[in-house]
């Protein structure tokens, strides 16, 4: 009876190590998954902020890259990667338990007959983490988990600014071959002028020669213009995760219907650095520091372990399993190291030096981040007043211009005097445009440095 009473405790004992691994409430992680679903790749990247250009074509480029850009399914990839290394360093604070089959066959000294063995042993081993150093070091595992969750938003921000910025430069650029085209029109009727004259002696070689030049480079930056397109539209495709052979299908708006509903904000409120992805990710990282010196130092002291065993053997399979025929185990130890070459002290002083970097590397990371956003807003504003006053510039320009063609109506001047000031109207268009697009550009470089914030 007394027997029957310690192996129901051994069993029971069994039971309880067996429940903790697969009851325990920390098992629950397993079936969590990192999936970045459309609400939350658009609440990355405030989609809000973007519906401001009223430009659908460039709304669908977004909304594609979120969807099948492949550098986003890697950032996405990797948080999974981070789960997983938490769940591996979560596994040692729970017990290990292990059942299985030793059938064997054995003959005896002095026997002529072989017979036949079975044993069934089952185990549990479990560490009781009286001080909280496992704990500690898992902790400091969700702490990177934290850390490529805001990567993966960081990156999320980055393609969709991408996105913007090369759209808006192909944008600028048929606007500018457009332009470009017109210039190389009036550069051919300049030559074939200049050739005439020279024909009829009324101007050297050289001018014809200067002409011819002027028309072939014309030419030559046409064809550095459509280069850069295609360049661009190919960089378009692999951020949308499309093939660049649809390149010539990518639809996009015209630039003189481009329009903005954003004001240029006076200031950007400094709190805005709390919702960057490397400043959060920086304060991560220190937090994490912390968690590992104090593991560190729990190192010193001593672990608990307790062990359960039993084994039912019987030369019949399934039978006479019984406390007779058992060998059945429970123990428990408290190991403390003494002397382990130096390594317990090394690693502390090396967790607390990686601790101190981390603070310098907080620190840092805020006056960066406030300089990059004080940057961005600089560049939007400087870049916007320079905008306004080429534009003054073209108005004027073309004011002048206007002068110029009644001055040909009335036979005043020749046709070579309306096309030389043509050219110079046109070169100024291209200052315009290329001005105006660094405004577009300049207000995703706001948006960037805010992490997508609302201001």
């Amino acid at each position: 009876m007394l027997r029957y009473i310690k192996f129901k405790k051994i069993i029971s004992l069994l039971l309880l190590l067996t429940f903790l691994l697969f009851a325990n409430p920390l098992c629950v992680y397993a079936s969590k998954k990192p999936i970045t679903d459309e609400q939350t790749a658009i609440s990355y990247v405030n989609i809000d902020w973007w519906k401001g250009f009223n430009d659908d074509f460039l709304l669908d480029y977004i909304i594609k890259a979120l969807q099948y850009n492949h550098d986003l399914k890697i950032s996405t990839l990797k948080v999974e990667e981070a789960i997983e290394n938490k769940n591996l360093k979560r596994a040692k604070e729970l017990p290990s338990v292990g059942v299985g089959a030793v059938p064997a066959l054995y003959k005896l000294p002095g026997a002529t007959n072989s017979d036949g063995l079975i044993s069934l042993p089952m185990y549990a081993n479990y560490e009781l983490d009286l001080f909280g150093k496992n704990r500690d070091r898992t902790k400091a595992m969700d702490k990177l988990t934290e850390i490529s969750r805001q990567n993966e938003r960081a990156a999320f921000i980055s393609v969709v600014s991408a996105v913007g910025t090369t759209y808006y430069n192909i944008v600028k650029l048929d606007k500018l071959i457009e332009i470009q085209q017109q210039i190389i029109i009036d550069r051919k009727k300049i030559y074939e002028l200049f050739e005439i004259s020279n024909e009829q002696g009324l101007i050297s070689t050289a001018d014809t020669v200067s002409a011819q030049k002027a028309y072939i480079k014309a030419n030559a930056d046409m064809s550095d213009l459509k280069k850069n397109r295609e360049k661009l539209l190919n960089m378009l495709a692999v951020l949308i995760g499309d093939s660049p052979e649809n390149k010539n299908d990518f639809k996009r708006i015209a630039f003189d219907d481009l329009v903005i509903n954003k004001e240029i904000p006076e200031f950007i409120p400094s709190d805005v650095i709390e919702n960057r992805p490397d400043y959060i990710s920086s304060e991560l990282m220190l937090k994490k520091a912390g968690l590992e010196v104090r593991a560190s130092k729990k190192d010193f002291l001593p672990s608990f372990n307790i062990l359960g065993l039993i084994s039912f053997n019987s030369t019949e399979f399934l039978k006479r399993m019984n406390w007779t025929n058992s060998i059945a185990l429970l123990a428990g130890n408290a190991m403390l190291p003494l002397f382990t070459g130096g390594s317990r002290i090394a690693n502390l002083k090396l967790q607390k030096n990686k601790y101190n970097q981390a603070i310098e590397n907080y620190k840092k990371t805020y006056i960066v981040d406030l300089q990059e956003i004080n940057d961005a807003l600089c560049e939007l504003k400087l870049d916007n007043d320079k905008y306004l006053k080429t534009l003054e510039s073209y108005e004027a320009e073309k004011s002048d211009f206007g002068y110029t063609e009644m001055k040909f109506k009335e036979g005043i001047i020749s046709n070579l005097d309306l096309l030389q000031k043509r050219e110079s109207l046109l070169t100024t268009l291209k200052l315009v445009a290329s001005d105006r697009t660094d405004y577009f550009i300049n207000q995703i470089g706001v948006y960037k440095a805010a992490a997508a914030a609302k201001l």
